[in-house]
């Protein structure tokens, strides 16, 4: 399976804390990883994406979490 797949299976089984606390992590992986490339471009600038994709998939799970509770 791709790394995508395997990165939403496991989200769904994660609570909405879990999601909460795993999108802090990743906003704040994105914001060192944006540093780093305005001082010295980044050897993989594609990890950028990526993690951006990664919190836009959180977000999404979250919302949809948070829907079905109420």
């Amino acid at each position: 399976m791709s790394k995508k797949a395997d990165f939403v299976k496991s989200i769904r089984t994660m609570s909405e804390q879990d999601i909460t606390a795993r999108l802090e992590e990743d906003k704040l992986r994105l914001k060192k990883l944006q540093f780093a490339h305005a001082i010295s471009p980044l050897e993989n600038p594609m990890v950028i994406r990526e993690v951006r994709k990664d919190i836009a998939r959180l977000q999404t799970e979250l919302k949809l979490k948070q829907s079905q509770a109420q």
